[in-house]
């Protein structure tokens, strides 16, 4: 008999424990290797969770909503339906000791119990000639009647990820539909502030999610940090913001895009701290706060910002947005970022401190603009649109003249420059 504990996966770095958000398959379904099983709620997002095993799945441990530990076993797989009872035996039994020993497979395929039987998106199980296809990518194939047999994978293992998808409709990939019309963009309102529910005289516990933000706010204390605020007058950045926000334009993606120019002159803000050293960057990868409907935040990343035209920032910025509120986000795009953003200014706020978050080394906290009284060059008094930014750095790794240049040659680019950042 061949019955193997599925184990709740570790699905980041720092994840200790993991909530079931739902299960794809039930009690006595068919499961192949590498087919998703169970939706799990790690720390920053909800993650398909494929098994190594062929068979069936016979008994859920963990159901629905609850928690479990990082490798502790949330239900059986067995191989035959001969074997479905024993399983369930085995789960009454409340032991585990009992458990037959597996039949010797290849390790990509199989596991002893002990050893993680699920793996994610990106791992090892990926039998040859099998379409392995995201959830997202095959919602959206379905929506845009894409053939997902004629595309080519280009995630791990040729898994068939959601840009496969896009980028076959733009490439004219034949469809057994019209694609849809190529959409427009218009800017965003202001997002209203996450409300988390409050009920009087209850403690409500946090979500894996909130846990993890707790243990990286606390972790980020133990830094020693400093902090430096600046003025930058926003009149020719409103004004080229106002010529192009039609093209789909945001003034996160424009602001992205001129802190991610600044770094190149100053790629120490855009490093981080190590026992070893001075961790230099080799991207420069803008990770920017969201408030997350339910509580907590996430820093979606725009990769390479400094490099990607900024039409095509905001584009992939509205994608990243509307997946982090889904909780769709891979991790690699919300934890590679090398400097932050976080733009408490659609909310009226003039000026705030910003909490530097682990492994990195800068983060600034960006005020609403409004007008000003200022006096001019000429002795005369002149109305300006001006924000306030906060820069707050490791002063293990950054000093205060380093910031002050940066924030000084943000302030010119954004003052005197402003048109280039579409070139």
């Amino acid at each position: 008999m061949s019955i193997h504990e599925v184990f709740m996966p570790a699905l980041s770095s720092t994840m200790t424990e993991g909530k079931i958000v739902s299960w794809v398959k039930s009690p006595g379904d068919k499961v192949e290797k590498g087919e998703t099983v169970v939706v799990v709620e790690s720390d920053k997002a909800d993650m398909d969770v494929e098994t190594f095993y062929e068979g069936y799945l016979a008994h859920i441990i963990v159901q629905a909503g609850d928690t479990a530990p990082v490798g502790s076993a949330i239900a059986y797989v067995v191989e035959t339906e001969a074997e479905i009872a024993t399983a369930k035996n085995l789960a009454n039994s409340g032991s585990a000791a009992s458990t037959p020993t597996p039949t010797p497979e290849p390790v990509a395929a199989t596991a002893s119990v002990g050893t993680p039987a699920l793996a994610t998106q990106n791992g090892s199980n990926h039998r040859e000639g099998r379409l392995v296809v995201s959830p997202r990518a095959r919602k959206l194939a379905k929506e845009l009647k894409v053939d997902l047999t004629t595309l080519q994978g280009s995630g791990p293992y040729g898994r068939i990820v959601a840009e496969d998808v896009e980028s076959s409709v733009n490439k004219g990939q034949p469809a057994a539909a019209t694609p849809a019309p190529k959409p427009t963009y218009t800017p965003a309102p202001a997002p209203a502030p996450a409300l988390v529910p409050v009920v009087p005289g209850q403690t409500v516990p946090f979500t894996t999610f909130q846990q993890a933000v707790v243990r990286n706010m606390v972790a980020s204390l133990a830094v020693p940090v400093f902090r430096v605020g600046y003025t930058i007058t926003t009149d020719g950045l409103d004004k080229l913001y106002k010529q192009i926000k039609s093209k789909g334009v945001t003034m996160t993606a424009l602001l992205a895009k001129a802190v991610a120019v600044t770094l190149q002159k100053h790629p120490l803000l855009n490093a981080s701290y190590s026992e070893q050293g001075i961790v230099s960057h080799s991207g420069i990868n803008i990770a920017i706060a969201v408030a997350m409907d339910d509580g907590g935040l996430i820093t979606p990343v725009l990769q390479n910002a400094d490099m990607v035209d900024i039409y095509s920032l905001s584009r992939t910025w509205k994608n990243l947005v509307e997946r982090a509120k889904s909780k769709q986000l891979q991790p690699e795009e919300y934890n590679s970022g090398t400097f932050t953003l976080s733009n408490l200014g659609m909310f009226g706020v003039d000026t705030f401190d910003a909490i530097l978050p682990p492994g990195q080394g800068s983060i600034l906290a960006i005020g609403g603009s409004r007008p000003q009284v200022v006096a001019t060059g000429d002795g005369l008094f002149g109305v300006r649109q001006q924000m306030q930014v906060n820069i707050t750095c490791d002063h293990r790794i950054i000093y205060g003249a380093d910031a002050a240049a940066f924030l000084k040659d943000l302030a010119k680019l954004i003052e005197t420059d402003a048109q280039s950042l579409t070139m």
